[in-house]
């Protein structure tokens, strides 16, 4: 990110700030009449090593990603303390559980109303969002990548497999729990 525009994104960062409380990492990105565009979303890039590079150099450089997510993507970055709620943590499996890329792009572009999360369009190309979301997806490790790409993201599904039914099946260190 040019030094110049850093201020800027601060200063919208801060404006962004909602009053409510804290969202529920589960519940959705995108506004409920955008959903279904969002979901149709699919990447056009190849799923290549050369993509993730691409993205982690925009995730640490030009998108400034870890000012607010962290270097790690953990949600700890050196603003996430000033926003309510706290940026995402890519680290989490119920994240990328619930969520297409196509989601995950959209928030990147447009932002997420009632967060700190401002929309990147003019910052980033649609390219550049989409190289950005093999690189964010991961800091998941193996327990990623859930929903994504495969259209169902969070939603209606309540039971076996995925939505809040399943989530007390979660066992081992990136539970949480």
């Amino acid at each position: 990110m040019k030094l110049s525009t850093f201020p800027l994104v601060v200063v919208v960062v801060s404006l962004a700030l909602p009053a409510a409380a804290e969202r529920h990492m589960m519940q959705p990105l995108v506004p409920a009449d955008k959903l279904a565009e969002a979901r149709a979303l699919v990447s056009p890039l190849p799923g290549t090593s050369k993509i993730v590079e691409q993205g982690k150099a925009l995730y640490h450089g030009k998108g400034g990603c870890f000012n607010c997510h962290g270097k790690d993507g953990d949600g700890d970055g050196p603003l996430a303390a000033q926003l309510k709620p706290t940026p995402r943590n890519f680290r989490h499996h119920g994240f990328w559980r619930h969520r297409t890329e196509g989601e995950i792009f959209w928030v990147i572009k447009k932002g997420s109303a009632g967060t700190g999360m401002v929309g990147f369009s003019e910052l980033l190309t649609d390219e550049e969002i989409w190289s950005l979301i093999p690189y964010l997806r991961s800091f998941a490790g193996e327990q990623g990548p859930g929903m994504m790409g495969h259209g169902g993201g969070m939603g209606p599904m309540m039971g076996d497999g995925g939505g809040v039914g399943s989530m007390g099946d979660c066992k081992g260190e990136g539970c949480g729990q």
